[in-house]
């Protein structure tokens, strides 16, 4: 198992305790917004079995997020919907909900941990691959992105029932393709994605 504070371990040796990790979720799905959350952890922070939010199951993301928000020094979140996505693309996208997330701190961070996304601060930064398997503060963020955006396409879902976002999150399964194929696409889907082109296509 490794050592999920290594990375803050070396920052506090040089007197650095205000770290952000920052994570994003939300690139695959072919509807709304990509969600990023920086989050900075008290000194030596722990959390028994928290690690990348893709390998928790949703009933432990929720628990954890609720920890989190309880007990980290700041969080800050950063959603930039589908219009923009199509206008910059998804990869641009995302790293400026990353940057919205970090300017939402109400405290500057004197680090950022960032998965494997190099951002153009003026802020210090360590950009890791894998980042939220190997830092806590990027494991705290990934599960606070992933639980605001699943929460996002809950809403959705209660809306629009027939497209299914409560089981996919928007992202292109079977049951979401034959979804919009059948009830054509929303507003809010990303139509730079090719998916969403194919079903524009069939509904025309």
């Amino acid at each position: 198992m490794p050592d999920l504070l290594k990375y803050e371990k070396e920052l506090y040796i040089k007197d650095i305790t205000l770290i952000a990790g920052v994570d994003e979720v939300g690139r695959g799905p072919l509807v709304g917004p990509v969600v990023a959350a920086a989050v900075i952890l008290p000194k030596d922070y722990h959390l028994v079995g928290l690690n990348d939010s893709k390998k928790l199951s949703e009933k432990k993301r929720n628990t954890f997020y609720k920890i989190i928000n309880e007990e980290a020094i700041a969080i800050g979140i950063g959603i930039v919907d589908a219009k923009t996505i199509d206008e910059i693309n998804i990869y641009q996208a995302s790293r400026l909900a990353m940057i919205k997330a970090i300017n939402n701190l109400k405290i500057k961070p004197e680090h950022i941990l960032v998965d494997a996304m190099p951002l153009d601060l003026d802020i210090p930064s360590t950009s890791i691959i894998h980042g939220d398997a190997l830092s806590l503060s990027i494991a705290a963020a990934s599960v606070i992105a992933k639980v605001t955006r699943d929460k996002m396409m809950y809403d959705l879902d209660e809306k629009y029932p027939e497209y299914g976002f409560k089981r996919h999150k928007g992202y292109p399964t079977k049951e979401h393709l034959e979804a919009i194929k059948k009830y054509g696409v929303l507003d809010n889907y990303r139509f730079s994605y090719k998916p969403v082109q194919e079903a524009k296509k069939v509904k025309a």
